[in-house]
């Protein structure tokens, strides 16, 4: 199903832990992590679509997260012809009138409220993942892709709304990690000075 732009409707999922360190699954077979995210079936919506991914990714089921947030509007990105030549070729297909360019995608921030053992990256027979971890929000996005680099950056930071207290969220440079508990670095020092 390809929009008149030829892109794909899909859903990411950025997972949040209690420590607000992000979910990282290993793609099956290869070097390169990326976060759960899928493509919307005929009849759904995001939030349809991200539960039922959310599931065959890595195994959670709705009551082990909660929504916290989601992009404002759909963030895209195109695959390089020389990625579609390999698909097509390998899978056989012939390329179609409608061209395909990549994929847009509405993110999802969610906070699991279950336990790490909840994970299951065999919750399905075609399994995605074969490893996973937590990391900094702010992770450098070198482990991901390229062409995918430009879309998780632009997620990352419209999600952080949801997260931060004041503007310093923002201002963090990639792979610092979170301390959200303070609106800003002077608190710590109230803090010393108030105990």
């Amino acid at each position: 199903m390809l929009d008149r732009e030829g892109y794909r409707p899909n859903v990411g999922i950025v997972l949040l832990n209690q420590r607000n360190e992000v979910f990282w699954g290993k793609r099956v077979g290869q070097h390169s992590w990326q976060f759960p995210q899928g493509g919307i079936q005929h009849g759904e919506n995001p939030e349809q679509a991200m539960y039922r991914e959310l599931h065959e990714e890595i195994g959670l089921e709705p009551q082990h997260v909660q929504i916290i947030g989601r992009t404002r509007e759909w963030l895209r990105y195109d695959v390089p012809a020389e990625f579609l030549r390999r698909s097509n070729s390998s899978s056989g297909r012939r390329t179609t009138r409608q061209a395909y360019r990549g994929q847009k995608q509405i993110w999802f921030l969610l906070r699991m409220v279950g336990r790490d053992s909840d994970v299951c990256l065999r919750a399905t027979d075609h399994p995605e993942f074969d490893a996973w971890r937590w990391s900094p929000y702010w992770i450098p996005l070198d482990v991901v892709i390229d062409f995918k680099r430009e879309v998780y950056e632009l997620a990352l930071s419209e999600l952080a709304r949801y997260i931060a207290r004041g503007p310093r969220m923002m201002m963090m440079p990639w792979g610092s990690p979170l301390d959200l508990y303070r609106s800003n670095p002077h608190d710590a020092k109230k803090d010393s000075e108030n105990s």
